[in-house]
């Protein structure tokens, strides 16, 4: 068998074409079968290893597959679905019948840089508490989150999170603050050496970089917070609606 030649026309790289196969494979495996090896795919599509191995780490990139040192390359679980709501980690978690959990990594003061300080209404400089959290679902990494809010308006709020798992219930039962407007923003990046080995992927894997700007009733900001998701094993489903 090899690799089917394509119109002159329309010049599909090499590699696409293997690509093209192993999706039909994996559609009649089920997830954690193996997958042919790279010698046998070489050899069953005519073609080279660089070929089939840029293939694979497509597939491997998009969460299809998933390598395991030693062992091969297998097909991946499907993605998880992650609804995006205006509450809490925790809650939307509870929501999708699923246990989340926190790592708290870093709670500290800071001095907001001129971004930061934008963004919560505050003057370049001013205290503001930067609070870094691992966020597991069943017991896995999914997120790696920084958030950024006003130390002036939520004295003691490390103190706090370091006897609860969510955030927003904090600011609501300590501060009486509930968010309920935001804007969200996603793009896709790479990820950082520190990033890979939190979120237990590679280097370099893709990964979703959310941006949340949370607001109180009144208008006023109190939230700016980045978290990172493995792009291979997560997917967001939000509900659009006509005004």
């Amino acid at each position: 068998m090899s690799i089917p030649e394509q119109p002159k026309d329309f010049r599909e790289p090499k590699y696409y074409a293997v690509k093209r196969h192993l999706l039909e494979i994996i559609e009649t495996l089920t997830p954690g079968s193996p997958v042919p090896t790279e010698r046998l795919l070489m050899a069953q599509l005519e073609t080279s290893r660089t070929t089939v191995r840029q293939a694979l780490a497509e597939l491997v990139g998009e969460g299809r597959l998933v390598r395991r040192q030693g062992s091969g390359t297998f097909v991946a679980e499907p993605k998880v679905s992650w609804p995006l709501r205006m509450t809490s980690f925790t809650e939307q978690a509870q929501a999708t019948g699923r246990a989340a959990s926190t790592e708290l990594i870093d709670a500290r003061r800071d001095r907001a840089s001129d971004e930061i300080a934008a963004r919560l209404g505050l003057s370049p400089g001013a205290p503001v508490h930067s609070i870094e959290r691992l966020r597991l679902v069943d017991d896995t990494p999914m997120a790696l989150e920084t958030s950024h809010l006003s130390a002036n308006r939520f004295p003691g709020l490390a103190r706090h999170l370091r006897r609860s798992d969510s955030l927003y219930r904090v600011l609501r039962d300590e501060y009486g603050v509930v968010p309920i407007s935001a804007e969200e923003t996603i793009e896709t990046a790479s990820a950082t050496p520190r990033e890979a080995e939190l979120l237990n992927t590679e280097t370099g894997a893709p990964i979703l970089m959310l941006s949340r700007h949370s607001f109180d009733a009144g208008g006023e900001p109190v939230e700016w917070v980045r978290s990172w998701y493995r792009g291979d094993r997560y997917r967001f489903v939000t509900r659009l609606t006509t005004d």
